[in-house]
């Protein structure tokens, strides 16, 4: 009488070893294509972004004849009752509003705010004052993850140009936007569409002292040398190793996290250190407030950053274009001629002269 074996199903040791293996291989595989399509639709969105504020920009012209200034506003600081106002440091961006689906936030401002405690266009752009501490998505990079805190924050900034001499204060810079004063279409000499108007920043909001080894996209080393009378802007360079800040660096970080202040480390660049480099400042300010300073627009984009040029087309700019010889000495605000930082300078002028081929 023979006898029935039986067998106990399911999978051996090695079999399940082997499955698990092969999930491990298809998951590592496949993390960083779902990680670049993501990075790439952030990367469409903010084009997408700047693309709005260029027709924002066009927008505010066809209406005022002119683009927007960087810094404006009231300018008298005064103390008296109900309270101070704007100070002369508003930003561009309030002007900006009506044009990109912010009428009433606009309104509401010009107003003194909802209980009309406030002067018309607010009071110093680096108040928390609660009517206008909103977040604007169309101003932000969804790129950037750096800072949480997204309630008055901008990750788009104006191009000033290529000089470090006093791009705060300047009304007649070589870029596009200055202090109380307005370009129009017919100054961009260069053409429209071989100068830029805007850029990217990374957010960032730390006081100097201790850098922890930031990434550089994030701050502006101080303690540089001879910028106010433009000598050699390329030691910025000094201040970094690798992609980080070097330990001994005095960093600081302000920009993007108070959208209506008019300061260049709020919303400004220079066309000087390419594109993700280093920022450095003269002095030891602590506040947005450094007069002498070379600012790099800077992204968490692989590679560079976008620019939005002042026809309304958004490029990438990478960070290895040509920037001149980084030791000349920058030229004075309002000067006229060829910008000595290369291709990267020749882009920030808008009536330089120069030449300006691919890139």
């Amino acid at each position: 009488m023979s006898k029935s074996v039986s067998r106990r199903k399911g999978f051996t040791l090695i079999e399940l070893l082997v499955v698990i293996a092969i999930i491990a291989i298809l998951i590592a595989l496949l993390l960083p294509a779902v990680q670049q399509a993501r990075e790439a639709a952030r990367r469409t969105q903010c084009k997408n972004n700047l693309k709005q504020l260029g027709l924002a920009l066009h927008n505010y012209h066809d209406v005022h004849g002119m683009f927007v200034a960087r810094k404006g506003g009231t300018n008298s600081c005064n103390n008296a009752v109900p309270a101070r106002d704007n100070c002369g440091r508003l930003s561009g961006f309030m002007g900006l509003m009506p044009y990109i689906d912010q009428a009433p936030l606009y309104n509401l401002v010009s107003a003194g705010g909802g209980a009309g405690n406030k002067p018309p266009g607010g009071p110093e752009g680096w108040s928390g004052w609660s009517d206008w501490a909103v977040t604007i998505p169309g101003l932000l990079c969804p790129s950037d993850g750096l800072n949480a805190d997204t309630r008055r924050s901008n990750n788009y900034v104006f191009n000033i140009g290529d000089s470090s001499r006093n791009p705060r204060d300047s009304q007649s810079v070589r870029g596009m936007f200055g202090n109380r004063r307005c370009v129009r279409i017919r100054d961009v000499i260069d053409g429209t569409s071989n100068t830029i108007a805007m850029s990217e920043h990374v957010r960032a909001n730390f006081g100097q002292g201790t850098n922890s080894r930031r990434l550089i996209v994030e701050g502006i080393a101080l303690g540089a040398s001879g910028l106010n009378s433009g000598t050699n802007p390329g030691q910025c360079l000094t201040f970094v190793t690798g992609n980080r800040w070097a330990p001994s660096a005095n960093v600081k970080g302000r920009h993007g996290t108070a959208l209506w202040d008019g300061q260049a480390e709020r919303c400004g660049f220079t066309t000087i250190i390419p594109p993700n480099g280093p920022s450095c400042a003269q002095g030891t300010n602590n506040n947005a407030d450094s007069t002498h300073v070379v600012i790099a627009p800077t992204s968490l984009h692989t590679g560079g950053v976008h620019a939005l040029m002042a026809d309304g087309a958004v490029r990438f700019i990478t960070e290895n274009i040509d920037s001149g010889d980084l030791s000349a000495t920058a030229p004075t605000q309002g000067e006229t001629g060829p910008s000595p930082y290369g291709v990267w300078g020749a882009l920030g002028t808008k009536a330089g002269g120069e030449a300006v081929g691919e890139f």
